[in-house]
């Protein structure tokens, strides 16, 4: 873990970056994080490339994952560091260059003010920033659909990967994370467990190499799965507050 330079009565904070296949963009992403001033941690989800070398040849503190767990593992295994640590707010900062840490501070105050889980929106205001393609849009715009009617939760950016959690959603999701696109299931789940969701407008950029993993088919399979996620989740609280 890299020490940043923090005031030490304010909450220890660790930021969360999953990498797979991302040696073109590591170095930058973690330079720019230790540069904000924060302790982090990247988990290497098995990648193919040279990413695990590049970490360790610049002195990257990384936890290696043996085998792809995909990101909700890989995330799963920052929270699960985060909790076993004391850390008082994790933050997930992809590993692509995607992601700005100039709003490391403004997404982390959010936690301290109240929030469990903080999410970084593209759509909240017009930041001119990456903001995907149109059919990615067009899938976020029903998601955030799903969201609201069926958890009954607002949130404008239910895909983003720019997330901060305070410690009743690090003990949350250090216990249970979806596995495969966990995003917007994930929100689900913690607002049916009564935890405070907010979000904050942040600006994204383009990845800084590498590719996506979701690609046309993989599209189709996670608009399906997620709604069903978020269904079921919905479904389950009811049946809790039924009881």
């Amino acid at each position: 873990m890299q020490q940043g330079k923090r005031d030490m009565s304010r909450p220890r904070v660790l930021v969360i970056i999953p990498a797979y296949n991302e040696q073109e963009s590591i170095v930058d992403v973690v330079r720019s994080v230790v540069a904000a001033g924060y302790d982090y941690i990247v988990v290497n989800d098995g990648s193919s490339d040279a990413t695990l070398s590049i970490c360790r040849e610049n002195g990257i503190s990384v936890l290696n994952l043996p085998q792809n767990l995909g990101i909700g593992g890989a995330v799963q295994a920052g929270h699960r560091f985060a909790q076993t640590f004391g850390y008082d707010i994790d933050v997930q900062f992809d590993g692509d260059g995607q992601h700005d840490a100039r709003f490391l501070d403004a997404i982390v105050a959010l936690v301290e003010s109240g929030a469990d889980l903080a999410i970084g929106s593209r759509f909240l205001e017009e930041t001119g920033g990456f903001t995907s393609t149109f059919m990615r849009r067009v899938g976020k715009s029903w998601l955030s659909w799903c969201l609201r009617h069926f958890a009954h939760i607002s949130v404008s950016d239910p895909t983003s990967g720019f997330r901060a959690c305070g410690r009743r959603a690090i003990d949350l999701f250090a216990d249970n994370y979806p596995i495969d696109y966990p995003e917007p299931e994930s929100i689900a789940v913690a607002a049916g467990l009564g935890l405070t969701i907010r979000e904050m407008p942040v600006v994204m950029h383009e990845r800084q190499g590498g590719v996506s993993s979701i690609g046309f088919a993989a599209s189709a399979y996670y608009m399906v799965k997620v709604t069903l996620a978020i269904l079921i989740a919905a479904m389950g609280h009811t049946a809790r507050r039924g009881r």
